[in-house]
């Protein structure tokens, strides 16, 4: 799979692996200026880049689990998602879950970017379902272990 990558003007970084068994490569903050985030406080950062994802794959933005462990910065959608035929500018819609505020510094890495295989389904309506143990059992019906 090759993932073609512009980078805008205002981009310092491309993104890569940090090791070779990473599933996901860090996305940094094109910004300029430092943005300071309150507690429950939502932004919209650039990344700089824009990608070309071959067909069948996705671009999967998530959380990076330091930022998320020790300042509580996490992604507003949990998971973002770029599809193939997406050409604007990759951004990461960041939010503050802590009680203290936090400032995300210029070049700064805010998420991961993992990519993808993805199948679009084909839709049948159907009139019933086949039935399984489970059947119609929710969150928590199968016990706490």
């Amino acid at each position: 799979m090759i993932l073609k990558i512009y980078r805008m003007a205002h981009n310092k970084f491309v993104p890569e692996y940090k090791t070779e068994g990473a599933a996901g490569m860090d996305l940094c903050a094109a910004i300029t200026e430092p943005i300071t985030l309150k507690p429950l406080e939502r932004y919209l950062i650039p990344t700089g880049l824009k990608i070309e994802l071959e067909h069948g794959y996705e671009a999967q933005i998530r959380p990076r689990s330091g930022l998320s462990i020790k300042h509580g910065i996490s992604l507003i959608n949990c998971v973002g998602t770029v599809d193939e035929d997406y050409r604007g500018e990759v951004c990461v819609g960041v939010v503050n879950l802590s009680n203290e505020e936090y400032t995300i510094q210029p070049d700064e890495r805010i998420a991961q970017m993992i990519i993808a295989r993805v199948e679009q389904a084909k839709i049948e309506v159907v009139t019933e379902l086949s039935e399984t143990a489970r059947g119609e059992g929710g969150f928590g019906s199968t016990g706490k272990v």
